[in-house]
């Protein structure tokens, strides 16, 4: 929605405002993998408050599935979250990566609290036939 008013020069635009929405309960989506762990914050009704992933934390390459980059990226979108007045979090683990635990580390360093911890990952029932054995 453009504001255009020509006699006081005065030209609103909605568009570029961010509009601070005062929120207390979200919900912390921690999809963790062997190469990456991407976090979203949502409210309660889904809508996405801030997201980031390790590679936006500045991790490339073998470095993004360390457990010290999910806790990186579990503190930038912990400071974005907390922007919007975000004080308390509901976190949904998913995944086998080694960001699991220290992503909630994170969370708790910027200041945030965790009020419930829950594991959502898939378990095949004899699906896709996994990937063979390491020969190291």
């Amino acid at each position: 929605m453009h504001t255009y008013i020509e006699t006081n020069h005065i030209v609103n635009n909605t568009k570029n405002i961010s509009i601070k929405k005062n929120l207390f309960l979200a919900h912390a989506y921690v999809h963790t993998t062997f190469n990456n762990t991407i976090i979203t914050i949502t409210d309660i009704r889904g809508n996405t408050i801030a997201w980031s992933s390790s590679g936006v934390a500045r991790f490339k390459g073998a470095r993004r599935s360390t457990s010290y980059a999910a806790q990186a990226a579990a503190e930038d979108a912990g400071k974005k979250a907390m922007n919007s007045g975000v004080r308390l979090l509901r976190v949904v683990l998913k995944g086998l990566g080694q960001g699991r635990n220290s992503s909630l580390k994170g969370f708790l360093s910027v200041g945030l609290k965790v009020s419930l911890i829950a594991d959502s990952t898939p378990v095949p029932h004899n699906g896709c036939r996994p990937p063979k054995k390491r020969r190291v």
